[in-house]
């Protein structure tokens, strides 16, 4: 297949699925979701996540002219659960959303367009039916999907749209949704020995393995070509399997004593006696065909849920499958010359998150610190799995080392600290608190340094002067700790630039941001590398940075003395054509005025150069940094 591979409603159950598949073989494959990361997704680096709004036709167009993608499998969709009703949301998710994709990579050279159909489609014509026969809908979401399918089906036709329509039909195995009849079917075996209740016996699926339809998308993917455009096929086995025959199969594969009870649960409006495929199509032109039987399908899922903790099967409600927890947080920390310092990083973070009770991990970045560092490190990923070291090749700067740790990163947001405990861990409560009431992004805000007077004052000065000068709302005195959404997370790591000014970025990119005030301390061990050059190059960074004002400055400046030099030029004719004798004499005021005309253009020049080397850091390409090794849990 053609990279990058782009999986669309990687949340889901068929999505995660056919994402980690395919992520164990390529490195160009890139989840893509709506908003925070599902449990399947947990241990995804966030660097491998787009978050995108399929209804804002804007932002898909712009997330496609950024990542370009080749092969795509759409695997969205809203209404396939019984709880999913709202009829405006499952044409808008289902139809618009499905439009908007189709018509923003339309405008590039794509290899494969994959799409997630369903045989409810076929509606109540549902036995075993081939691709041509008539459809019957029987419910808002198989005319949704229907409509999706016949959409897919003009435009390919019309423009050559490479794209397939693989209608599925009843998927199962691990990460899918536990409220669904087959988990709930494996939990109460395994763990209670009892059947959960259950419809109609005489009701009939195609019971289909989540391998075979990961397959079945990429050999579509594989083999697309145009014969075959902008056609649909049936994925399923081709056996009906009744209620009551898939409960005495559980059953016997998992030694249930008790008799079933059928009939205890309402059935579905769109459940049929009569509900299976006709995959002959799918074998003839993709070589697809069911692989998986369903007893060791049953015994893969059981085995599956088997590995879950038992804690978040617990009170699951229709419109949960396993509960979900807390939002999950990565912590990056910078280090340079931070050995005696982190340990007592490691020990607040740790006791933070314990607090909090929250999923979480702590990204050390050691930038080719020269001290101790790279020991102390260690030891901590040996002791702790929730660990990870990354070892710069040399300085980079503390800017690349937290975009090296968001790259990697894996949890709902992050967290930026510096390692010589200036940024206070336990501020991240207080962060938690305002993320958790929909805060995007929350920054600290030093409401006072303890360092001597004359250098807090500089520091005060600077972000007032970078405030005014920024085309940009730049928060005062807010550095770069803070706290993170993913979102955020994913839209810097889409900013391309080299010279990387993360407070800066940050306001630039937006959302809904809060800063909290705190205390910065002195450092604790050791002393400072900064020193009075480091600043002021801090400072040029991040005003050439952010503002255009200096070069506005320059031709604004240019423009008056130009003005001025005609007016002194008219002064001086009309002096000696009247012979007033009112010019000063001598050579003095020609030095003087040659003097300033020089140092301005001086000036001029350096700083238009300041902003050509920037151009030249950018266009080189080099490398951001460089990683020499990396030590932890390494997925």
């Amino acid at each position: 297949m053609q990279g990058p591979i782009w999986v669309v409603g990687a949340s889901g159950f068929v999505g995660a699925n056919l994402f980690h598949l395919l992520s164990r073989y390529r490195s160009d494959v890139y989840a893509l979701i709506h908003s925070q990361k599902s449990y399947r997704l947990q241990s995804v680096f966030n660097n491998k996540i787009i978050n995108l709004d399929l209804l804002n036709a804007a932002e898909v167009i712009q997330i496609v002219e950024v990542y370009r993608p080749r092969t795509i499998f759409s695997l969205f969709a809203y209404g396939a659960y019984s709880f999913q009703k709202n009829a405006n949301t499952i044409f808008s998710t289902n139809i618009l959303g499905l439009s908007n994709l189709v018509e923003a990579l339309s405008a590039y050279p794509i290899a494969a367009f994959i799409h997630a159909g369903s045989s409810s489609e076929y509606g109540s014509n549902a036995s075993a039916p081939d691709e041509i026969a008539i459809v019957e809908p029987n419910s808002i979401y198989s005319i949704s999907k229907y409509a999706a399918s016949s959409y897919l089906r003009f435009w390919s036709r019309a423009t050559g749209f490479p794209s397939i329509n693989l209608r599925l039909y009843s998927l199962y195995g691990p990460l899918e949704d536990a409220s669904r009849l087959i988990p709930q079917l494996l939990i109460h075996a395994i763990h209670h020995k009892k059947y959960p209740p259950l419809v109609n016996p005489d009701i009939t699926h195609d019971f289909l393995y989540i391998d075979d339809a990961c397959s079945a998308f990429i050999l579509a993917a594989s083999r697309l070509n145009p014969d075959i455009c902008g056609k649909s096929y049936n994925i399923g086995t081709g056996i009906k399997t009744s209620i009551k025959e898939i409960a005495y199969l559980v059953g016997d594969c998992f030694l249930v004593q008790e008799i079933p009870h059928f009939g205890t649960m309402s059935d579905r409006d769109w459940d049929l006696s009569d509900w299976y495929a006709n995959p002959a199509a799918a074998k003839a032109d993709l070589g697809w065909e069911a692989k998986v039987d369903l007893r060791e399908g049953l015994r893969k899922t059981g085995t599956w849920i088997s590995s879950l903790d038992t804690t978040k099967l617990i009170g699951l409600s229709k419109q949960s499958s396993v509960i979900r927890p807390p939002r999950s947080l990565s912590a990056i920390v910078a280090c340079y010359n931070d050995a005696q310092a982190i340990p007592e990083m490691y020990e607040r973070l740790k006791r933070v998150f314990q607090h909090l009770s929250i999923e979480h991990e702590i990204i050390f970045v050691n930038d080719c610190s020269p001290d101790a560092t790279q020991p102390v490190l260690d030891q901590l990923a040996a002791s702790d799995s929730s660990v990870i070291c990354i070892t710069h090749s040399r300085n980079f700067g503390s800017q690349m080392a937290f975009r090296s740790g968001m790259e990697i990163s894996s949890k709902d947001g992050v967290v930026l600290l510096d390692g010589d405990l200036q940024d206070p861990p336990e501020m991240i409560k207080a962060f938690y608190e305002k993320w958790l009431s929909g805060y995007d992004v929350i920054y600290g805000i030093r409401s006072r340094r303890e360092m001597p007077y004359y250098r807090e004052l500089f520091y005060r000065l600077f972000y007032i002067l970078f405030s005014k000068l920024s085309y940009i709302s730049i928060p005062l005195n807010a550095g770069d700790f803070s706290l993170m959404d993913q979102k955020v997370v994913t839209w810097i790591l889409k900013s391309p630039e080299r010279d990387l000014f993360l407070r800066g970025l940050r306001a630039y990119i937006g959302f809904n941001q809060l800063g909290v005030e705190y205390v910065r301390p002195e450092r604790k061990y050791g002393r400072s590398t900064n020193n009075l050059f480091k600043n002021i190059s801090w400072a040029k960074m991040g005003i050439l940075s952010y503002s255009n004002l200096p070069l506005s400055f320059m031709s604004g400046l240019g423009f008056v003395l130009s003005i001025a030099s005609l007016i002194l030029a008219v002064y001086v004719f009309v002096d000696k054509l009247f012979a007033l004798s009112i010019s000063p004499p001598g050579v003095t005021i020609l030095l003087l005025v040659g003097l300033l005309f020089g140092s301005l253009n001086l000036l001029f020049v350096g700083l238009v150069g300041e902003y050509v080397a920037k151009i030249l850091v950018e266009v080189k390409r080099r490398p951001r940094y460089i990683v020499s090794g990396r030590t932890g849990s390494v997925r």
